[in-house]
């Protein structure tokens, strides 16, 4: 069965809920092969229009799904609408509880090491029969990754949790996908921070309602005021215009299907 795909600003995100990605990633996971997902919030549709690498590791994606409210708002705007958002966090941490179950192993990579410790120490209370097959810091050098690919494949884990921030989880995962062997990966940012209880999560009320951005920059205004000023603000300005553009193209093509508009006809007297 093919895909059910929803365009926004130019990247196919899949039309699924929670309970539905969920599954999804699960068969990936006993497939075979290396099978990946992409979280997509409005900072990586910006990052997109601009960077061909990241439009192409996100079109090899298994699955690809609405990380941010504002990614859901814009679907609706545009008129193809996505059922819901479907937070990374929460799907990892689903994740977690399948593999727990199964017994099938899961592997960290990323986040500093004390952070990363602390992460681990939480997951292994949380689920205290997950096979957790390894876990590695995110702070190695470019010449380091052909030994941090091979460390993974050795510990053969079914799941692979990859907290790096964006775009260097996304080119990690593209440039060594094949080379991990069969196993699910997924890029989970700052979610092990959250974990590790470094960070907080925004309570679920500002999650509804697509606020979850403001309570990350409450946290870290000097590291985060000018990145999501600036991105914030082309996310919206580049939805209007593909608004604008779709809006056009309708027009067109009803004007082709019935004539010109009524108010371009002659009329009779």
């Amino acid at each position: 069965m093919g895909r059910n795909l929803v365009t926004v600003l130019g990247c196919a995100i899949d039309r699924v809920d929670m309970d539905t990605a969920l599954e999804r990633c699960v068969e990936l996971s006993r497939s075979g092969r290396f099978g990946q997902h992409m979280a997509v919030n409005a900072a990586k549709l910006v990052t997109m229009q601009g960077d061909a690498a990241m439009r192409d590791i996100t079109a090899r994606c298994d699955i690809v799904t609405a990380d941010g409210q504002g990614v859901v708002w814009a679907s609706r705007v545009l008129g193809d609408p996505l059922p819901e958002r479907v937070a990374g966090i929460d799907l990892m941490e689903a994740l977690f509880a399948r593999a727990e179950g199964s017994g099938e192993g899961v592997y960290i990579l990323g986040a500093r090491q004390e952070v990363l410790e602390r992460a681990v120490g939480e997951l292994r209370r949380r689920h205290p029969r997950l096979r957790i097959a390894g876990y590695r810091n995110g702070y190695f050098e470019p010449e380091e990754e052909a030994s941090v690919v091979a460390s993974i494949r050795a510990a053969n884990p079914r799941f692979l949790f990859v907290a790096m921030s964006s775009p260097r989880k996304e080119y990690f995962l593209g440039n060594h996908g094949s080379a991990l062997g069969g196993m699910f990966a997924m890029g989970v940012g700052g979610a092990i921070d959250v974990m590790a209880g470094e960070t907080r999560r925004a309570p679920v009320w500002m999650q509804r309602v697509g606020l979850e951005w403001l309570y990350r920059l409450l946290q870290e205004p000097g590291r985060l005021l000018r990145r999501y000023a600036s991105t914030n603000g082309r996310f919206i300005w580049l939805v209007g215009r593909e608004w604008v553009t779709r809006r056009r193209a309708g027009r067109a093509r009803r004007t082709r299907r019935g004539g010109p508009p009524p108010a371009a006809r002659g009329g009779g007297g």
